[in-house]
């Protein structure tokens, strides 16, 4: 089974709608990409600055992948940020937010199967990757 099948097989078998995971995963990926906020790892230090190091980190090693929960996402990401991404969906800011708390941990730990965090060229890869996975997103 190759790196990302079994990413793959969890966010098309998970609880939200087509489009909807979709959306999320698209989401989950600009949110890794973004040099404005630093990407895979400003992200992860976003976490850590809401308590939430112990989780992100376990993401990125190569043990179980600690959860979160919804209201740890908007905690992380800010409501305004996940009811813009609920309107564009059509889901509700709830979902949304579970939704992220179901795809990140596998997003990112997917991401870093050495369980290190990959350079620039090496992330935007598996990026790339996974964005070709899921039909061009």
């Amino acid at each position: 089974m190759g790196l990302f099948d079994n990413l793959a097989k969890n966010i098309i078998g998970g609880a939200v709608g087509g489009g909807v995971k979709n959306s999320l995963l698209q989401d989950a990926i600009g949110l890794l990409s973004n040099s404005q906020s630093g990407r895979l790892a400003g992200l992860l230090q976003q976490f850590a600055g809401k308590g939430l190091g112990d989780a992100a980190s376990s993401w990125v090693g190569t043990g179980k992948n600690l959860p979160v929960s919804g209201e740890q996402i908007m905690s992380v990401l800010g409501h305004d940020h996940v009811r813009e991404l609920a309107r564009k969906t059509g889901a509700a800011p709830n979902e949304v937010a579970d939704g992220l708390a179901n795809i990140l941990p596998e997003v990112v730990d997917t991401l870093t199967p050495d369980g290190k965090i990959p350079d620039g060229d090496a992330l935007e890869q598996g990026l790339g990757a996974l964005k070709k996975l899921f039909g061009g997103l």
